[in-house]
């Protein structure tokens, strides 16, 4: 792999809140006090970052319809949150989906110097995308055996195997946020498989060697 610098950021709800790890060469790591959008995108671009990966919804649903993404992921036995429409969201009685709030304003936030990456394809320049650590995880080390009930152990043993350096990483959600950083690097490489469409929103996730 090359050493271009990329990061991945894993968004949680107001509680937990988001988490940004910079993947630099083979060293990945927690920016200090980058925690609301604003500054995570700040430390984005005081290191030089090419590509974001997101793990949140980059598209809410259509009504009537859902994501195709989701559709196409769940078919292959990779099953995730289904993500409803902003009116059903917003209305819903639980706090349930306001991490999916929260990725939106980091999708806003970084709109301007990492535009939504909105083909397949990468093609160059600053992008953010969607990419989701449970799918990453089934892409490198195969859907067989691989658990989100068995993220602890198996997530950080995917960043080892790729030979990166995570022991900065204090959490899960640095992991995952580490992961969707590796996620970045294969997309600038051409090396990612986008579920979806246009109109839902593409979800990338990586092509193992």
């Amino acid at each position: 792999m090359n050493t271009c610098t990329v990061a991945g950021i894993d968004v949680g709800g107001d509680k937990k809140g988001c988490h940004l790890v910079v993947l630099e060469g083979n060293r990945a790591f927690r920016p200090a006090d980058a925690k609301t959008p604003q500054e995570m995108l700040q430390a984005c671009l005081e290191y030089g970052v090419q590509a974001v990966g997101i793990d949140a919804p980059c598209q809410w649903s259509v009504e009537g319809e859902g994501r195709l993404a989701e559709r196409e992921l769940a078919s292959q036995r990779i099953f995730s949150f289904a993500t409803p429409t902003r009116k059903r969201a917003d209305e819903s009685p639980s706090r349930f989906y306001r991490w999916m709030f929260n990725g939106e304003a980091i999708y806003e936030a970084f709109s301007s110097a990492y535009p939504l990456l909105a083909t397949r394809d990468f093609k160059g320049g600053r992008v953010s995308f969607e990419t989701f650590p449970h799918a990453v995880t089934c892409a490198l080390r195969g859907k067989e055996g691989t658990s989100a009930k068995e993220k602890r152990r198996q997530r950080p043993k995917v960043l080892e195997d790729a030979k990166i350096d995570a022991s900065s990483l204090k959490s899960i959600d640095d992991v995952d946020a580490a992961l969707c950083a590796l996620t970045a690097r294969y997309l600038v490489e051409g090396r990612t498989f986008a579920y979806g469409d246009v109109r839902g929103g593409f979800i990338h996730v990586p092509i193992p060697s």
